[in-house]
């Protein structure tokens, strides 16, 4: 892995971590609802739907897995992980997407923006060396690796 492409994997993961671990408990989720909400009314983007327990319990869900998972990427950060956490990217945008049209919050652009682009940072090399693979653009010189990073 470059050393370049190893400092994108952990800022992605310095992202998730702070991002999502005031999701990852009933209590601290509360607290970030109350935040997200002011911020959203303040900025006339929409209102955040109450956080009764079925909503509180996905966003836990979401934010222990999503925890876990930046605690990995900063450990051990491997090439896969960031091609893996450059697909879950994708999704998440897809689903924010389709949340908007749904007329959820416009805060929502924010994190659909930053998930968008470590998305696309994280699987470009990924593309990039398919393409090598395929025959297509410039080969690789004697002995070296297709490898993305």
């Amino acid at each position: 892995m470059t050393p370049r492409y190893a400092r994108l994997v952990r800022a992605s993961a310095w992202y998730d971590l702070l991002v999502t671990a005031p999701f990852a408990t009933p209590w601290t989720y509360a607290l970030a609802h109350r935040a997200l909400s002011a911020a959203s009314g303040a900025l006339g983007l929409g209102e955040l739907p109450p956080p009764e327990p079925m909503l509180t319990l996905f966003a836990n869900l979401m934010g222990s897995v999503v925890l876990v998972w930046a605690l990995l990427r900063l450990l051990r950060p491997r090439p896969v992980h960031g091609l893996f956490d450059g697909a879950a990217r994708v999704l998440f945008a897809c689903w924010q997407g389709w949340a908007l049209g749904q007329g959820a919050t416009g805060l929502l652009w924010g994190f659909l923006l930053v998930e968008a682009a470590f998305g696309a940072a994280q699987l470009w090399p990924w593309q990039r060396a398919v393409g090598l693979r395929r025959g297509r653009g410039r080969r690789p010189a004697a002995g070296a690796t297709s490898r993305p990073c």
